[in-house]
């Protein structure tokens, strides 16, 4: 076992990518991600590691590079925020169908107008279907342990896709944390040494990007939606050897005191550590709730969460997004979705929660609860809510 010490959640990011021998960093700065790259930069210029640190010029330009480098058979790593995701989309779904294994982590963070530099989860739902596996930490050990497996499980042989792992700006990004830290000798052991599947290389010259006419378009998207589908089991298997290693169990979907709940509340990402304390205080009051969190969002776990949910009698969403003029929150939307036919049908009450770093409490917790218990109390199912709308309701200002 490493380390443990207090360090900045960013810090520990950027140890931990190091521990992973990464041979290329291209990034471009953007708060709240930039002490990631930093720390990276400096390690690299110390010599503490053998990478080369590409400083671009925008994140289009970092996601860019990172195709480049990982195409020439480079293990490669970057980290973004907010505007400089949005700013990688175009770049987003080159890297994932031409089946690179890039990771980067996204220290998630608001999208303008009006700009804001805090957290919610609009940048990641806005690239649901960019074809990357997506993972979420809730603190800053898991955000380093995620790291470590995100490589193990993009490069391996069945997989071969790039990987996000997200976390909260400055929720998590600039908070110290007691983290163990990764030893790079252990790491070595649960990593091995990436031996990519095709590259680019002037002595055996293969084609990469070629243009997709009519023909065969179709056909290659239905790879990708295979390929990434294929992850599941691999990355099932990665995070338990993870665990039996390093003694820290991930799953794909985790709950919380949801074993006789009737009221389940669904989180994600570093609101959900909040969501186990208010659980906690229900739980000393008498109210049967639990906590479902999803820590894999692509591939989506569906059958995993359906196991978890097995004996609520209603679900309470937190999402911290929404869709504009469409039917509310991402995550609500996808569960709906996919318990559409099952039958006993379980009510669903979608709450809006903490856009833009506004604080999500205790008292946020109990609304969405109270919606629940109404609907179990004969109410009918209410559409939607941003339930922190100052001076109105339902998104009235």
């Amino acid at each position: 076992m490493g380390e443990r010490k207090g360090v900045e959640v960013s810090i520990a990011i950027a140890e931990a990518a190091a521990a992973c021998d990464v041979d290329c960093i291209a990034a471009y700065p953007i708060t709240p991600q930039t002490h990631v790259v930093e720390h990276l930069s400096e390690i690299v210029a110390e010599g503490e590691l053998d990478a080369e640190f590409i400083p671009v010029e925008s994140e289009h330009a970092a996601m860019s590079a990172c195709c480049g480098t990982a195409a020439a058979g480079a293990r490669t790593f970057t980290a973004t925020a907010s505007q400089g995701l949005a700013l990688m989309h175009e770049v987003l779904f080159i890297a994932s169908s031409l089946r690179l294994p890039i990771v980067m982590v996204v220290a998630n963070r608001a999208l303008s107008a009006p700009i804001n530099i805090w957290n919610d989860h609009s940048d990641v739902m806005t690239e649901r279907d960019v074809g990357w596996v997506q993972i979420f930490a809730e603190n800053g050990q898991e955000a380093a342990d995620l790291v470590v497996q995100a490589h193990k499980i993009g490069e391996d042989k069945r997989v071969l896709l790039p990987v996000m792992v997200h976390f909260d700006g400055f929720i998590l990004s600039h908070v110290i944390e007691p983290i163990e830290m990764l030893d790079r000798d252990e790491v070595k052991k649960f990593l091995p040494d990436y031996e990519p599947q095709q590259r680019l290389d002037v002595d055996n010259p293969i084609t990469m990007g070629p243009v997709g006419m009519p023909t065969v378009y179709t056909e290659s998207k239905m790879a990708a939606e295979a390929a990434i589908r294929r992850s599941y089991g691999p990355i099932l298997e990665t995070f338990d050897e993870f665990g039996k290693q390093f003694g820290r169990q991930y799953k794909p979907v985790e709950t919380y005191k949801t074993e006789d709940a009737e009221v389940m509340l669904i989180t994600m990402g570093g609101i959900s550590e909040t969501a186990m304390s208010w659980v906690d205080e229900r739980r000393a009051a008498g109210e049967k709730v639990g906590l479902v969190r999803f820590r894999l969002w692509r591939p989506l776990p569906i059958e995993e969460f359906k196991k978890a949910i097995k004996g609520a009698k209603a679900l309470a969403v937190i999402d911290r997004h929404f869709s504009p003029g469409g039917p509310g929150g991402p995550v609500a939307q996808e569960i709906k979705y996919n318990l559409y036919e099952d039958e006993p049908r379980i009510p669903i009450v979608e709450c809006v929660a903490g856009l833009g770093g506004r604080d999500v409490d205790f008292n946020d917790f109990d609304k969405a609860l109270g919606k629940a218990k109404a609907v179990l109390n004969g109410e009918q199912v209410p559409p939607f809510e941003l339930i922190q709308v100052r001076g109105g309701h339902h998104g009235e200002i």
